[in-house]
């Protein structure tokens, strides 16, 4: 074989080694990215669960708050049924809303704020939120790794080719909605 042979099999050969590497790469931020979505998903499950406690547990005080009760309820509801982050985030944001809603009325009711059970849900639901907010971290800074692995060159060529696509970061939409829903027991303030 030619030394001028030789060079082009093995320019070939680093070609292929690139691509096959950098098509791994993307299948493993791909599978990671999916594995992301899926903690994230548990956590808000473990959260639209915890709800119809809370619910019930406030409308034992608070039954003629009904508008904001019904409100919890809906936004539980369209969180359930959300399945693609962007839809997930919307219906997420809503439902923060509604919680910050029952913590605030929650507020108007001494007894209830004493209840041990209502203070259990609410220690649960900060627990939850901080898993989600990390989950949510880890899964966006998946990703961003991914986005720009299928956006910048030469691994867009490959990513093209195996027909892989951006993904959308799981945000919030509004700054009020950047704050964990919380409430402090002694200070009567959300």
């Amino acid at each position: 074989m030619t030394f001028g042979g030789v060079v082009f099999v093995a320019v070939l050969a680093v070609l292929i080694g690139f691509a096959i590497v950098t098509y791994n790469r993307l299948v493993g931020l791909r599978q990671r990215s999916e594995e992301a979505w899926s903690d994230i998903d548990v956590q808000l499950k473990r959260r639209t669960d915890l709800v119809p406690n809370l619910v019930d547990t406030v409308k034992g005080y608070a039954a003629h708050e009904r508008g904001t009760l019904d409100e919890v309820v809906r936004a539980r509801g369209a969180a359930v049924a959300a399945r693609t982050p962007e839809t997930r985030a919307e219906a997420e944001n809503q439902l923060t809303g509604a919680l910050r809603q029952l913590f605030a009325l929650a507020e108007a009711y001494p007894d209830l704020k004493a209840n041990q059970t209502f203070q259990s849900l609410q220690t649960s639901l900060a627990e939850i939120e901080d898993a989600i907010q990390n989950a949510r971290r880890y899964y966006n800074a998946v990703v961003r790794d991914l986005n720009t692995a299928v956006e910048t060159f030469p691994s867009n060529a490959i990513a093209s080719f195996g027909h892989f696509v951006r993904r959308q970061y799981f945000e919030l939409d509004r700054p009020e909605e950047r704050q964990v829903p919380r409430v402090s027991f002694g200070s009567g303030a959300a």
